[in-house]
């Protein structure tokens, strides 16, 4: 699907737009005139995220801005033109950082370095944040991620909880966001290929020697047996009476 810069959010899909939606509404996401930092990996879960802040924002009754923004943990190496074409149609402001993050990784001799680029790469998006005058930073995390963090608490922690679909972070002062968290991996795939979205290849040396990878496939499995387990185990985690119920994603 070719779109010109006009159109192309109106492109989004009806069940892509109503999950964002409702996620924004129910966890009050946006707030009249803040200015949303959207982390843009080029992974197809962020571009449609991009996408569909962008649709939102141009039909939402309260008002709010985006910038977006790439972290490339080459150091440099990583050409993320494509997204900056990708923003310049949506008419959204573009930064990009280079930082070697994964030379430090290699460096450290990190046992879990999915844990630690996790985390050293969201202090970095929060600099970027602060750096555009953003107070929010809005990120891609979908139905399987959370699934995947609460079944691997419950398997390594012995506790069953996930990350917050929206909380505060007190270190940085910025808040974040998860719209896509009720959305299906495979929805986000379809609409990034209905769409034609400009994916980058993602540049991880670690890719598929983690845990999480090792849960994907075991849910992958599971589902075959049980279609809704994903919705299930997120109306669970829901349920629950316990605060403490939520973390920070593995």
């Amino acid at each position: 699907m070719s779109l010109s810069p006009c159109d192309f959010s109106d492109a989004l899909s009806r069940p892509i737009r109503r999950h964002l939606g409702r996620a924004v509404a129910r966890w009050r996401m946006i707030r009249p005139g803040e200015s949303l930092f959207v982390g843009l990996s080029g992974g197809k879960d962020s571009l449609v995220l991009l996408v569909a802040l962008r649709a939102l924002q141009r039909r939402s009754p309260v008002p709010f801005s985006l910038v977006a923004g790439t972290l490339d943990p080459t150091g440099g190496r990583l050409d993320v033109s494509p997204l900056g074409e990708l923003c310049e149609k949506l008419s959204i402001p573009y930064r990009t950082k280079s930082f070697p993050l994964f030379d430090v990784i290699r460096a450290r001799g990190e046992t879990s370095p999915c844990s630690f680029c996790a985390n050293y790469r969201r202090g970095l998006l929060n600099g970027m944040a602060r750096e555009a005058g953003c107070s929010v930073l809005a990120l891609a995390h979908h139905l399987d991620d959370a699934v995947e963090t609460a079944l691997l608490n419950l398997c390594f922690s012995g506790r069953f909880r996930s990350f917050k679909p929206t909380g505060f972070q007190d270190r940085s002062g910025i808040r974040l966001i998860r719209p896509l968290v009720t959305v299906a991996e495979e929805r986000l795939a379809q609409e990034a290929r209905r769409l034609s979205l400009p994916l980058v290849e993602s540049p991880c040396p670690f890719a598929g020697q983690s845990e999480r990878e090792t849960m994907k496939g075991f849910i992958r499995d599971f589902r075959r047996r049980n279609p809704g387990v994903r919705e299930n185990i997120l109306n669970a985690l829901e349920s629950l009476d316990s605060q403490d119920r939520w973390e920070v994603p593995l």
